[in-house]
């Protein structure tokens, strides 16, 4: 039986790559509109880069289809997810969709209230992503 910490598990970071046509806009999305802070950044040879954002916590989400038709239909009235999606947590999900938009990302359904007491909201946003931004309304126990 392995000690129930990060590294007693064998996995120590969920990391998420995105491949961006346009790197300079999903980094300006991502980094200066969003808010993700950026703990690395490299080029290399042949015009490579790579930017590391810090997230927050990660969590793995896996939603068999009819979970995530039933989400699609409540936080977006049945706009259909793309395979991967991603989900953020903040404070604030009106005032961060608003800024979201305005730094370029496509409302794809206002924040509302789920059953499971949040509020959330849909973008597409830069590199092709589709985004959740969500807000707890309850604290975790």
């Amino acid at each position: 039986m392995t000690e129930n910490t990060p590294a007693g598990r064998g996995v120590r970071q969920l990391r998420i790559v995105v491949e961006a046509e346009d790197y300079e806009e999903a980094l300006i999305f991502f980094r200066d509109v969003l808010g993700l802070r950026e703990e690395e950044s490299y080029a290399g040879d042949g015009g490579a880069k790579v930017a590391i954002l810090d997230a927050g916590r990660a969590t793995l989400e896996l939603s068999n289809p009819a979970q995530v038709r039933m989400i699609d239909g409540v936080e977006t009235d049945g706009v259909q997810s793309p395979k991967f999606r991603l989900a953020f947590e903040v404070d604030d999900s009106q005032s961060v969709t608003d800024r979201l938009v305005e730094g370029g990302a496509e409302l794809l359904a206002s924040p509302r209230e789920t059953p499971w007491r949040s509020i959330n909201a849909r973008l597409a946003a830069p590199a092709g992503t589709q985004i959740t931004i969500f807000q707890e309304l309850e604290g975790r126990e």
